[in-house]
């Protein structure tokens, strides 16, 4: 494809590339700040009630009405958050949430261990963000149930898509589907109670609930369907992770959109729970809880597929907080050298395209496994959350100790991580026992989690997370190895040069691209011979009679290959020139035939770029590939 057209197109798939001092044009205000990171938060009060009716369900309908006061303790636990969170945001301003705080208070393994949580909650944010939204699709057209997992991968797709456009851009495109539901979520909630409270609000009829195995009602019931509720949390410390995407005053912003969240949240999740009770609401594989409780509401009617719209764009744009989040925290993990180094590189439009394109496929991959089952993935999903949320708690613990210290001596000076100003540090004390509640609720919620949905699935996230942990040092030691490799000593050093060099050209036979290669190594000025790998002593005669009439210098070295093996017999010559030779610089010349369509490069062998990549193996060896480029020989006819 012509390079013009390839521009072109992306342009139009990606917008104009982003120069780098135009990257402060890039920031959001609270406005865009809550569509893009508190859109995962808000979209699971769709599903989070439904969790919960689906645990109590196993006891019967009867236990329904201890979702009330479940809900109520989720939300004194999502106040406990908000306010931790909100002094996390105060206290790193340069973003990074979990990650950063652990790692600047609890070590690096305790950083890693949070950092792989966090990953793993994004892109299962996704899948669920995804998977639920398609849901509330097949339950207005249930003929679209055979195709969920296509309308999912799509989905994604397309999210993936308007993410590499740029972080303002897609918030920008994202945040009207966001506040949409938001209005005609608490519309419907206000709706609701209002009705609720003047004795017109009806029970829902033609629902059947899921089948299960009828069970007494016990204390570990009702863990399990606490936990499930706690799915309402996800998403919480998204902000945290995500200030340095805000306008000046950054922290302030941050903080300020984090108590915007955490209100309507409470209200919302709180609302439509009491309301799913009052109707009657039933676990269905057929209707969701919200589905039923629009119908309740308001009947078949305009309100009622406004509503369904709306909570199904929000769960699908939920997964926009993770292509905000999982792009830079990959780029942070990335530079500490804990995972490939690829991913810290921005694109034209300035975001992690890497990352986007690494979480796209992941939560794909998930979707198509769990057959965009959204129940089967929920208990793979919060237990990385709350991992993540007590050791990010834990840390301001340790870091607000750490500055009592200092204050207590009038040492305390700022630092390169918590750059706080000095009047927030005021009333510390209170501030770390707030850190410590929300320390202790997140790591028994994460108990609870692991205990009572151990069975369901959880089992896996508790081997993967120190899986990934186990992975990420394996790459780190191999960065901290080439380091150690390339790193010179602190004194000036006298930079010595070879007094030999010998140089070997790789040829395949004498054509035009031999010719290439003898030049440069002729502009080399060190002594020089080609070396061609025979495998049948008639093709040999043809180069060795082609050689003498069109090159006539130097020597052309045959390397008889009986097996057809291209590399080995090269690198026994090379072996034995460097034993005769010491103290001689090898240097190897190989050449390749650069084509410009993809169709092109099926038709020829990739022998010489595998070549090159063997050859650059071998110690004390130097290698030099020479392009000839074909689709620059434009007055080449065939006849």
């Amino acid at each position: 494809m012509d390079t013009k057209i390839k521009s072109a197109l992306s342009r139009i798939f990606f917008g104009k590339p982003i120069h780098n001092e135009e990257a402060h044009n890039q920031t959001i205000g609270k406005a865009v700040g809550l569509a893009v990171f508190a859109s995962d938060a808000l979209s699971s009060v769709a599903y989070a009630t439904q969790e919960i009716l689906l645990i109590l369900a196993i006891a019967g309908a009867a236990a329904f009405h201890l979702s009330l006061p479940i809900a109520g303790v989720i939300i004194l636990l999502l106040a406990i958050l908000t306010m931790s969170y909100r002094q996390t945001i105060f206290a790193y301003p340069d973003g990074g949430g979990a990650y950063i705080v652990a790692k600047d208070n609890l070590g690096e393994g305790a950083a890693q261990t949070a950092g792989a949580a966090l990953l793993m909650d994004y892109i299962l944010t996704v899948a669920v963000s995804i998977s639920s939204g398609t849901d509330q699709i097949v339950s207005v057209f249930p003929n679209l149930l055979p195709h969920q997992v296509t309308l999912c991968l799509v989905l994604i797709g397309f999210m993936m898509l308007m993410n590499l456009r740029g972080v303002k851009e897609s918030g920008t495109a994202f945040a009207f589907p966001t506040y949409f539901f938001v209005i005609i979520s608490s519309f419907t909630v206000g709706i609701g109670l209002w009705k609720s409270f003047n004795g017109t609000l009806m029970a829902v009829e033609g629902v059947e609930m899921i089948k299960s195995t009828i069970q007494p009602l016990t204390m570990f019931l009702i863990l399990r369907a606490f936990s499930s509720g706690c799915t309402a949390l996800t998403g919480v410390e998204a902000i945290s992770n995500g200030i340095t995407a805000f306008k000046e005053p950054r922290s302030k912003n941050a903080a300020n959109t984090m108590i915007f969240m955490g209100l309507i949240l409470g209200f919302l999740f709180l609302g439509i729970t009491y309301l799913s009770v009052h109707v009657h609401a039933l676990p269905s594989e057929s209707e969701t809880i919200i589905s039923q409780l629009g119908r309740a509401i308001y009947g078949k009617g305009v309100m009622y597929n406004l509503l369904m719209a709306g909570t199904t764009i929000i769960l699908i744009m939920a997964a926009n907080t993770s292509y905000a989040d999982f792009p830079r925290l990959c780029a942070l993990h990335a530079g500490d050298g804990f995972l490939p180094r690829q991913l810290t590189y921005k694109s034209g439009r300035l975001v992690f395209s890497w990352g986007i394109i690494f979480l796209s496929v992941s939560a794909g991959a998930l979707i198509f496994i769990f057959n965009a089952h959204t129940s089967a993935l929920i208990p793979l999903y919060a237990i990385g959350v709350f991992m993540s949320f007590t050791l990010s708690q834990f840390g301001m613990v340790v870091r607000w100790q750490k500055i009592g210290k200092k204050l207590a001596k009038k040492d305390y000076e700022h630092e390169s991580n918590g750059q706080e100003e000095k009047h927030h540090l005021n009333g510390w004390r209170f501030k770390q026992m707030i850190n410590l509640l929300g320390a202790l609720a997140s790591g028994l919620v994460m108990a609870i989690f692991a205990i009572t949905k151990f069975t369901s699935g959880a089992w896996v996230t508790v081997f993967l997370i120190p899986a990934m942990v186990w992975i990420f040092f394996r790459i780190h030691g191999h960065y901290k190895r080439v380091a150690k490799f390339l790193k010179l000593p602190w004194q000036k050093i006298e930079i010595k040069s070879h007094t030999k060099m010998k140089t070997l050209i790789l040829i395949d036979d004498v054509n035009t691209g031999t010719l290439r290669m003898i030049r440069f190594a002729k502009t080399l000025g060190h002594p020089w011979v080609a070396v061609h790998v025979n495998f049948d002593k008639t093709r040999a005669d043809t180069v060795q009679s082609k050689w003498q009439e069109l090159i006539g210098e130097s020597e052309l070295v045959f390397l008889y290959s009986p097996y057809r093996l291209l590399l080995e017999p090269v690198a026994e010559f090379i072996n034995k020139l460097k034993v005769e030779e010491k103290d001689t610089v090898i240097h190897i010349i190989t050449g390749e035939l650069v084509v410009q369509s993809n169709f092109s490069h099926l038709l020829h062998s990739r022998n010489a770029r595998g070549l090159y990549d063997e050859l650059r193996k071998i110690e004390n060896v130097i290698v030099t590939s020479v392009p000839y480029q074909l689709h620059k020989r434009k007055n080449i006819e065939v006849k």
